[in-house]
């Protein structure tokens, strides 16, 4: 995923993918970018709550519906074409911030199992002002991880590292 991102920020603008329009007619890229460029000086609680909001807008998919595959996951480019599943939004929530400043070492994409519903889960969490924060696409808004007692870790990723969580 992180080879297909970087060939995709080598695309000159005018030479990008066609993708779909949004009501406003502008590509979803146009208006990712116009948003950073929006949150680019709020404070970073408003950052990380306006983009939890705008990626959750994106319709859930499932890979196998969209990619014909169990598993896949996407870049920013292709969610912003194909929307996606749980993983994706948290890529998309991770690049999103690291676009606008945030160190990617307090960021993790955290392969969860949902204990309610008994199924495997992705989020993102970020670690703020000594506290976790877990962006999911299933909630609106921001939850503290102390708060969260229905996912157990499998795993964490960022692009410098993972980590395997003890059941």
């Amino acid at each position: 995923m992180l080879t297909r991102v970087k060939e995709e920020q080598q695309l000159p603008a005018d030479r990008e993918e066609t993708c779909r329009l949004t009501s406003q007619q502008l590509c979803y890229m146009e208006e990712w970018r116009n948003l950073l460029e929006f949150l680019k000086n709020k404070p970073a609680d408003e950052q990380i709550s306006a983009i939890n909001v705008h990626m959750n807008n994106a319709p859930y998919i499932t890979d196998i519906i969209n990619w014909g595959v169990p598993d896949y996951w996407a870049s920013l480019r292709q969610f912003f074409n194909k929307d996606g599943d749980c993983e994706d939004y948290a890529i998309a929530k991770y690049l999103s911030l690291k676009e606008l400043g945030f160190d990617v070492d307090t960021m993790r994409i955290v392969v969860v199992e949902d204990t309610n519903l008994d199924i495997p889960h992705a989020v993102l969490v970020i670690s703020m002002d000594g506290q976790r924060l877990v962006l999911d696409n299933q909630v609106s808004y921001i939850v503290r991880e102390k708060a969260v007692l229905h996912y157990r870790p499998y795993y964490s990723i960022n692009e410098n590292a993972w980590w395997l969580h003890r059941m």
